[in-house]
């Protein structure tokens, strides 16, 4: 028996997908592994590479736009927000492919919206208050708009009841879920985030200078 129809068989709806459905979600979490990976760097260029530049120093390009007033919030760089966000699109793929319940499906569609909602307000401050390009930042924003253009898709293609009439099924959901699937893999995705910003707290000994003889 398929997983779907095993799910289904706990529920008092049917549900139906296109075939293309599971090779659009194997698409869909490969794009967000490739932003989760390009927020990581920048993230790690925040914690690592920004503290060597000096305060004086002239910056454009890349640069600028990391270094900006707009780089942060709260203290948190924005980039570190994109992993967290790449992480939860991520577990939720893991969960459809764990499940394959529509209901994944439905709670993708805000999640996704508003990530190319806040991409768009990213890139519009780099072609206008910074004047500045980032390459790494405009990837990220480009899987932020694949992600949502996915999930249009796999929705079109799938024959599922309204939100209004899964969502009471939620706590059923989380029951048939299989959590080692669904729950590990985004405790990693957190404890490697955790770990960049626990690493500049370590007590390392400090850089012995390279000397040419």
């Amino acid at each position: 028996m398929s997983t779907q129809n095993r799910i289904m068989q706990s529920f008092d709806y049917e549900w139906d997908y296109s075939p293309r459905v599971t090779t659009l979600f194997g698409i869909f979490a490969i794009v967000a592994v490739i932003g989760w990976v390009v927020s990581m760097m920048l993230t790690a260029i925040h914690l690592f590479a920004l503290p060597a530049v000096p305060a004086d120093a002239p910056v454009e390009g890349s640069i600028e736009v990391i270094t900006s007033q707009w780089a942060y919030i709260f203290g948190v760089p924005l980039a570190t927000l994109g992993a967290l966000y790449y992480i939860s699109t991520i577990g939720l793929a893991l969960w459809w492919f764990d499940t394959r319940h529509p209901l994944i499906i439905k709670i993708l569609t805000p999640i996704t919206a508003s990530g190319v909602l806040a991409s768009s307000y990213f890139v519009w401050l780099q072609l206008f208050p910074i004047g500045e390009i980032c390459p790494f930042c405009m990837m990220s924003a480009s899987a932020t708009v694949i992600l949502l253009g996915l999930e249009l898709v796999i929705l079109r293609m799938s024959d599922s009841p309204g939100l209004s009439e899964m969502a009471p099924d939620l706590r059923g959901l989380l029951a048939e879920t299989n959590y080692a699937v669904v729950v590990l893999p985004v405790l990693l995705g957190f404890l490697t985030v955790a770990a960049l910003f626990a690493v500049p707290l370590l007590p390392l000994p400090e850089a012995v200078p390279f000397i040419v003889f």
